[in-house]
Parts: C-alpha cells; structure tokens; sequence
C-alpha cells in the first residue's frame, strides 16, 4: 500500500490530516499510535476507501481488509448468517478461509448465535474473521484487540505474525503502543503526520 500527501479537514476549518506518507511493504506488521483526536480513525477509513482524502493518493496491490473499531454487524443475524452473507459478496466460494481463523481465535462454538447475544470480545472475533475471510493482502486493523481477553489477544498477535510469514502487509491502529517487540515498524500520528519511532526492532 502506497499513501502519499493525504489531507483531510473537516468543514475546511479543522485540519487533522496535514500530508500523511506511507509505504507499507509487502510482509510487514506496521503499527500506528496517536492520542484520542489526532486523526486516527480518520486515516485508516481513507486507507479503506470509506472517506475520500481532500488531497493525495492511496494505491492498494491486490485485495485488502478492513476491521473498524466498532463491528458492522446485524444482531439478529447469526455469526454463520454473517459469514454467508460475506462469502456471496466477495463471491468466495466456501468458508473455509473463515472457518480457519473461528477456530484459531477459538469461537467456532458461537456459529449458529445471534450477532446481538454475543459479548464484546466475540463480536470483535467476528468482525476480524470477516475481514480476513477472503485472504487479503493487506489487513487494516483499528483497535482491533478490544474487548479480547488475555488468552484472544495472544492468539489475535500469533495470527497477525502467520499472516506477515505468508507475505500479508498488517497495519494496526491503536491509541497505545502495546507490544511494539511485536512489529517491524511503528509511526506516532501526531500533528497530522506521520513520524517514524525508530527504536521498534525488527519483528
């Protein structure tokens, strides 16, 4: 993925993006931090085409994923339901890139629940199978840990590092630099730009 002099103002009078540059190798687990309010969000929808840039480029190589902070889900749609309803718009031919990723982060037993009984740490288990059922390339993650227990957010970073020996690019958007051991590179969002935090060794 390749992110040059991305601006983005809200109402042209609050500049929050200031000219965001970004190249994401291929095979790289990548993490970007910032305070509440520096833009975060904002970015990572521009990056997955949700919300037009005012100036500047994105260019993905090949599919992507994306997994927003709060789960685009129907509650009275089952968590199988949801998964059917992915396969026909991606037009997978089975689930069982979907399957894969229910029983690595252990929540296969939630198949035939209801979106809206399930706890906030499964939701999110759902919500990551479902960007990560068609095999993207590159993986774009806000927050995506939220609500995990310690268990699942163990197995949520073993699944981002087989993703990254299979050659995926993995971004993962947070407020807190947790883990940073874990990635290759690491920005600081700050100002509406994006500066590199040299001290992140390599994964």
């Amino acid at each position: 993925m390749e992110v040059s002099g991305v601006h983005h103002s809200y109402r042209r009078r609050r500049p929050v993006l200031r000219g965001v540059d970004l190249n994401l190798r291929e095979g790289v687990l990548a993490g970007i931090v910032g305070e509440n309010g520096s833009g975060k969000t904002t970015l990572l929808k521009i990056l997955s085409g949700e919300l037009r840039a005012d100036h500047g480029t994105v260019r993905h190589h090949g599919r992507f994923g994306y997994c927003p902070q709060a789960a685009v889900l129907n509650d009275a749609l089952t968590v199988r339901q949801h998964l059917e309803f992915f396969q026909a718009a991606y037009d997978l031919p089975d689930l069982r890139r979907a399957e894969e990723v229910m029983d690595q982060l252990r929540f296969r037993a939630y198949e035939h629940h209801r979106a809206g009984t399930l706890s906030g740490g499964t939701r999110q288990k759902l919500n990551l199978a479902l960007a990560l059922m068609h095999d993207p390339q590159v993986l774009l993650l806000d927050e995506p840990y939220q609500g995990f227990d310690w268990e699942t957010y163990q197995r949520f970073w073993d699944l981002a590092a087989a993703l990254r020996r299979r050659g995926r690019s993995v971004l993962v958007v947070s407020h807190l630099a947790y883990d940073t051991e874990r990635l290759d590179e690491l920005w600081r969002l700050e100002g509406g730009l994006l500066h590199p935090v040299p001290e992140v060794p390599a994964g």
